[in-house]
């Protein structure tokens, strides 16, 4: 890798357990990036960056943050949401690794087994073709089990939904589903 090294936007503390020391491995200088306006509700939000602060220390992780407000994303269904999402925050990530002198950008989006990889992938590499920045590409998915067990250890706040509120109503409706199967094939007690 060429210098100036590695700007990794970080979606939550739990998704950098694992990518920051298996990136550190290959890059000489890495910064996560905390820009994420799309996780809501405002709590939420603040959640998962004050656990990120309390994490990131403990990988040695030197963090830059957008004090971004939590907002909505165009609105749109489906892949195409997830799309303009992905865009939304790697394109501030690619510019601020040109502002700040890093020659490469990823994201820590590559990690999570929950996320459209390959649209992640396809997205990072539109932005870096248009903001002039290289996207760092490594599926990180390997590390899935390792990264949430050492998380897991650190006792910090876990979400249970990517960010947006469309995607913690598809949570929603995917454990009601589920609970409603579950109890159909439920044996029937006298």
């Amino acid at each position: 890798m060429s210098a100036g090294g590695l700007l990794l936007h970080v979606c939550c503390a739990p998704c950098t357990a694992y990518p920051v020391p298996a990136l550190r491995e290959a890059v000489p200088r890495l910064a996560g990036f905390f820009f994420n306006p799309n996780i809501a509700p405002a709590a939420e939000h603040a959640l998962r960056l004050a656990a990120l602060e309390r994490y990131a220390p403990s990988l040695g992780l030197e963090l830059v943050v957008a004090r971004d407000a939590p907002a909505a994303v165009p609105a749109a269904a489906g892949d195409e949401r997830c799309r303009r999402c992905y865009d939304l925050r790697l394109r501030a990530t690619a510019r601020e690794a040109r502002r700040l002198g890093f020659g490469f950008f990823s994201t820590t989006l590559l990690y999570s087994i929950h996320q459209k990889h390959e649209l992640v992938r396809a997205v990072g590499e539109e932005v870096a073709r248009a903001e002039g920045v290289a996207f760092l590409y490594r599926d990180l998915r390997e590390g899935w089990r390792e990264g949430g067990s050492r998380y897991r250890e650190s006792g910090l706040y876990r979400q249970r939904y990517c960010g947006c509120l469309a995607s913690a109503r598809e949570r929603d409706e995917q454990r009601g589903a589920g609970r409603a199967a579950q109890a159909a094939s439920a044996p029937v007690r006298p």
